[in-house]
C-alpha cells in the first residue's frame, strides 16, 4: 500500500464583495423586501439575483420558466421525422440509441419508456464499451438495419459520428441525434441535429446534460401532439441524475429540471431508482451530492464492469421484485469497480512519484496495457487529488490506446487535445472531460505533444488547487435561518456551489480529535462575538499539528444541520484552515 501525502496546499480566493452603488442598492432592497440579513442578501447579488422578482424566480423554479423547445435548431425537422415514423400506414421500427455512461442510460430510459407509450415498434441499444467503443458504433448501425429499424434517435452521442452516420443513411437508417457535445467542423448528414452547442443554433440555454435534450424532444413531441406537459413530468427523476452525474452547470433550465427532478426522486421516484436508492442506503432526503456519489456511480458501474443495458434495464423496471435483483447486481458491480478503482490509483500514482519527469510536468499522460478500460475516468480524477494537473490515463482496448481525460478549473482539456489530434484517431468531451483513442505507437508523441500544449497554455494557478469563499462571517451571523435560506438556493453545483463562508479570529476551545485516524472534529469560538460551534473536516486530521489552544486561525467552511438522536444542530463543514 502507497502512503498517501496530504493534499497540496490550497489557494483561498474570496469572491468580490458586492461592493457598487447599484449592488448595494440591491442588497439594501432585498434585505428589506426579503427579511433576511445582509449576508443572505449579499450571496444572492453574488449570484446575479438582484430585485424580489428575481429572487422569487430563483428560490421558486417553475417548469414555465424552461424555453420553447422549437427554438432549438433542427426541431421542427426532428419532431416532423418523429411524427412520420408514428404515422399508421408507416409504422416505421424506432431504435432509441444511447451511450453507455450515466448521461446516455438515462436518456435512452427516458425517451424509451415515454414514446413506448405512443408507439408500438420501438426498442433501445446501448454499445459495448469494450467490444463497440464511444459514440455510434459500426456494429450498432448493421444490427439495426438487419433488424428493420428505419429511425435511430441517438442521445449523449452521434455528433462526431460522421461515417457511421453516412453508413446509416446508405443502408436506410436514418438519424435524429439528440446530442451535448462539441460539434466538429462537419456535422453527421442526419434527419435532424439537436445540440444546443451547434454554432448556427440560437436556443438560449448551451449547456444542457444529454438526457436534457433528449428531455427538449419529448417536451416538442407533448406540444406538437397536444399532449399534456404533466405526462412528462415524472421523467424528471431521469433528468436530475443525468445533470448530477454528468457535472453541467445547475443554472438556467438545469436547476429548474433539477429542482423539480429531486422532487420527484424524494417523493415518487420510479421504480428502479427507488431500488437503487435503498441499495446506497439513503435514508434521508437526496440531493445532488447524493446523485453524484451515490446513485451515478452505481449505474454507471454496470457498463464499466460488464454491459450498460443492465443500468437501462434497472431504470425501466416495472415490479420491485425485478427492480430489486437489478439494483443488487449493480451494487455488486459498484464494489467491483472501487476496488479496480484503487489498485490502479495506486499504480498510477506510484508511476509518477518514480519518474522525475512526470513529477516535474505541468501534465499528466499514463499508459498500461492491463488497466480496466471502465475505470480509467475515475483514476484520472484521483490522480488530479494529488497532482492537481491535466490528467490522461490510457489501456489498451481493441489494439488501440483508449484514454480518459480530466481537467482542473480553468483549463480547457478538450481544446490541448484537439491540438493533438494528428495523433489521434477519435476524441470528443467537453472542457472538464474528454475521451480518445490513438495507436499505441503514439503514446510516446502523444504525451510530449500533450505536455508541450498544456505547458504552453496552463497558467501556473491553475496548477494549484483553490477555494472560492463566498463571504466572511461571524459566527454571530450563523443562525437557523441563515441555514435554512441558504438550503433553499439549492440545488447546488457547477455555477451554483453551496455557499463556502470564512472566519478569521477563531480559537480551539478543547484538543482536536482524530477521527478514523483521517478526520478532524474540533470546537471553536470566534474571539469577537463569544459563539462556540462544532466543525468536523473530512480527510483534514493531518492540519490538526497546526493548531494550539490560544493561537487564532481562520476557517473557511460551509454550514449545515446536523441531525443527531433526534436533535437538529448547527454544524462546520469544514473545506480548510490557515494558521
Amino acid at each position: 500500500m502507497i502512503a498517501q501525502p496530504h493534499p497540496p496546499t490550497k489557494r483561498w480566493i474570496t469572491r468580490p464583495f458586492p461592493g457598487s452603488v447599484e449592488q448595494q442598492a440591491a442588497i439594501d432592497s432585498l434585505t428589506q423586501s426579503l427579511g433576511i440579513s445582509s449576508a443572505l442578501a449579499a450571496l444572492l447579488v453574488q449570484r446575479e439575483v438582484h430585485t424580489y422578482d428575481e429572487a422569487r424566480t430563483f428560490f421558486r423554479p417553475e417548469m414555465g420558466h424552461l424555453h420553447d423547445p422549437f427554438m432549438m435548431k433542427d426541431m421542427n425537422r426532428a419532431i416532423m421525422r418523429l411524427q412520420m415514423a408514428m404515422l399508421p400506414e408507416k409504422q416505421e421500427k424506432i431504435l432509441i440509441y444511447g451511450d453507455y455512461d450515466v448521461d446516455g442510460t438515462t436518456s435512452v430510459a427516458l425517451v424509451y419508456s415515454f414514446l413506448k407509450n405512443y408507439h408500438s415498434d420501438i426498442d433501445y441499444y446501448i454499445p459495448d464499451r469494450y467490444k463497440e467503443g464511444y459514440g455510434i458504433s459500426k456494429q450498432g448501425v448493421l444490427w439495426a438495419a438487419e433488424n428493420g429499424f428505419t429511425l435511430i434517435i441517438a442521445l449523449d452521442c452521434g455528433i462526431k459520428s460522421i461515417e457511421r452516420i453516412a453508413e446509416a443513411k446508405a443502408l436506410g437508417v436514418d438519424f435524429i441525434i439528440c446530442d451535448h457535445h462539441r460539434p466538429g467542423s462537419e456535422l453527421p448528414d442526419a434527419a435532424a441535429v439537436l445540440d444546443p452547442k451547434r454554432d448556427d443554433c440560437g436556443y438560449p440555454y448551451k449547456e444542457l446534460s444529454g438526457c436534457g435534450v433528449g428531455f427538449k424532444l419529448l417536451q416538442a413531441f407533448c406540444m406538437n401532439a397536444s399532449i399534456p406537459l404533466d405526462a412528462l413530468l415524472p421523467s424528471l427523476d431521469l433528468v436530475a441524475v443525468s445533470i448530477a452525474s454528468d457535472i453541467v452547470p445547475l443554472t438556467g433550465e438545469n436547476r429548474v429540471m433539477a429542482y423539480y427532478g429531486l422532487k420527484y426522486l424524494n417523493t415518487a421516484p420510479r421504480t428502479g431508482l427507488k431500488a437503487l436508492i435503498r441499495v446506497a442506503g439513503f435514508a434521508r432526503e437526496l440531493d445532488i451530492t447524493n446523485l453524484v456519489f451515490g446513485l451515478g456511480p452505481r449505474i454507471n458501474a454496470a457498463g464499466r464492469i460488464q454491459h450498460a443495458k443492465a443500468a437501462v434495464q434497472l431504470l425501466l423496471a416495472e415490479s420491485e421484485d425485478e427492480a430489486d435483483t437489478f439494483a443488487m447486481a449493480i451494487n455488486k458491480h459498484n464494489n467491483s469497480r472501487r476496488e479496480f478503482d484503487s489498485s490502479m490509483t495506486e499504480q498510477a500514482l506510484a508511476m509518477i512519484r518514480e519518474s522525475e519527469t512526470l513529477l516535474n510536468a505541468k501534465s499528466t499522460v499514463l499508459y498500461d496495457a492491463t488497466w480496466h478500460k471502465g475505470v480509467i475516468g475515475i483514476v484520472a480524477s484521483r490522480c488530479i487529488e494529488h497532482f492537481h494537473r491535466p490528467t490522461i490515463i490510457l489501456t489498451q482496448s481493441n489494439d488501440k490506446a483508449a484514454g480518459s481525460a480530466r481537467s482542473v478549473p480553468g483549463f480547457d482539456v478538450y481544446e490541448a487535445i484537439e491540438e493533438c489530434a494528428e495523433l489521434l484517431e477519435q476524441f470528443g468531451g467537453h472542457t472538464f472531460a474528454a475521451g480518445m483513442t490513438m495507436p499505441v505507437d503514439n503514446i510516446d508523441a502523444f504525451r510530449l505533444k500533450f505536455e508541450e500544449v498544456v505547458s504552453r497554455k496552463i497558467k501556473e494557478e491553475h496548477l494549484t488547487p483553490m477555494i472560492d469563499i463566498d463571504l466572511p462571517l461571524d459566527f454571530s451571523e450563523i443562525t437557523d435561518k441563515l441555514v435554512r435560506i441558504v438550503k433553499q438556493m439549492g440545488p447546488f453545483g457547477p455555477h451554483n456551489m453551496q455557499p463556502v463562508f470564512m472566519t478569521e479570529g477563531v480559537y480551539l476551545v478543547e484538543e482536536p480529535i482524530i477521527m478514523k485516524e483521517k478526520h478532524l472534529k474540533i470546537s471553536v469560538r470566534q474571539q469577537r462575538s463569544g459563539h462556540i460551534l462544532t466543525a468536523v473536516g473530512f480527510g483534514l486530521a493531518h492540519l490538526a499539528r497546526q493548531l494550539r489552544k490560544g493561537e487564532p486561525f481562520a476557517i473557511c467552511y460551509q454550514v449545515e444541520q446536523n441531525f443527531f438522536n433526534g436533535n437538529v444542530l448547527l454544524q462546520l463543514m469544514l473545506k480548510d484552515i490557515k494558521v
